[in-house]
């Protein structure tokens, strides 16, 4: 018989709550120093935190991957009562953690890691996949392998309202970064799963933030055949609830939808983006 199965991610997929719960997901975080003190994301530090200390500072935190031996014990803490243990990775073309992660598993038998070649509910779009397999009572193997042929199709991308981020933190040339400003430039950025979860720059928008997020969603979503339509996320760095309610019934738009999902994402990927950031996040056929 099947050991039963159980599905771990990191912080950087962004599922939220509603769905930790729904597929009984728990997740280890990434470390992230900010002033010289140590938090965990999902843990001890907000997002806004990082945006009043960059208010206040100009600074950004930096972000660090989960080390092999935090992997080993946490791994450990469910292959000790019996289960095997599927874990979602971020892309290992963005931080080593998917390398750490397989080290610890190399250490701790009956962890199988799967690199997502994403990040946020990028990760989160294969996570789901892997907790509806192992709510059917598959072994670990079959999922690792349905959910590993997932990767390439997995489509995360982004809108950004302000470079001034990816710029403080060296993702972005001074060039570039004072361009978007003087034009009013809403860059997208697109993650590539070809090359594990390295990112591009995508179409560029200009204009008011509203218009630019109405277009990016037209964009993504009008006249595609392609779409796997069980769920569809919309995944944000900080948005008022007016603002959420209008992003989502332009996705309405382009439906039907099993389910949309919003979800915030986490001091990882908002130290990097910044506020005002925001994407639809949905898997392909």
């Amino acid at each position: 018989m099947a050991r039963p199965v159980k599905i771990t991610s990191d912080t950087p997929c962004d599922i939220g709550p509603m769905l930790q719960e729904r597929y009984g997901v728990d997740l280890v975080p990434l470390h992230v120093t900010m002033n010289d003190r140590e938090y965990l994301d999902g843990v001890n530090i907000t997002n806004d935190m990082i945006y009043e200390n960059w208010e206040k500072t100009g600074s950004l935190p930096k972000t660090s991957a989960v080390s092999v031996g935090e992997y080993e014990e946490f791994f450990k803490s469910f292959t000790d009562q019996g289960y095997d243990v599927i874990h979602i990775s971020l892309g290992s073309g963005l931080s080593v953690t998917h390398q750490n992660a397989v080290m610890a598993a190399e250490e701790v038998p009956g962890v199988y890691v799967i690199d997502s070649r994403s990040l946020s509910t990028g990760i989160g779009l294969l996570v789901c996949e892997a907790g509806e397999r192992a709510k059917k009572g598959m072994d670990a193997q079959t999922i690792q392998a349905e959910v590993e042929a997932l990767t390439l199709k997995n489509s995360a991308s982004f809108i950004l309202d302000t470079l001034d981020f990816l710029h403080a933190g060296g993702r972005c040339s001074s060039l570039a970064h004072m361009g978007a400003n003087l034009m009013s430039i809403k860059p997208s950025i697109k993650v590539l799963n070809e090359q594990n979860g390295n990112m591009t720059v995508g179409k560029k928008y200009f204009g008011k933030l509203k218009k630019c997020i109405i277009a990016y969603i037209h964009d993504q979503l009008a006249d595609r055949t392609d779409i796997v339509r069980d769920r569809i996320f919309i995944t944000h760095s900080g948005f008022p609830q007016e603002d959420i309610l209008w992003m989502k019934a332009e996705v309405e738009k382009y439906g039907p939808w099993g389910e949309i999902i919003v979800t915030t994402a986490g001091c990882t990927i908002s130290s990097h983006c910044g506020p005002g950031c925001m994407g639809v996040l949905f898997l392909t056929k």
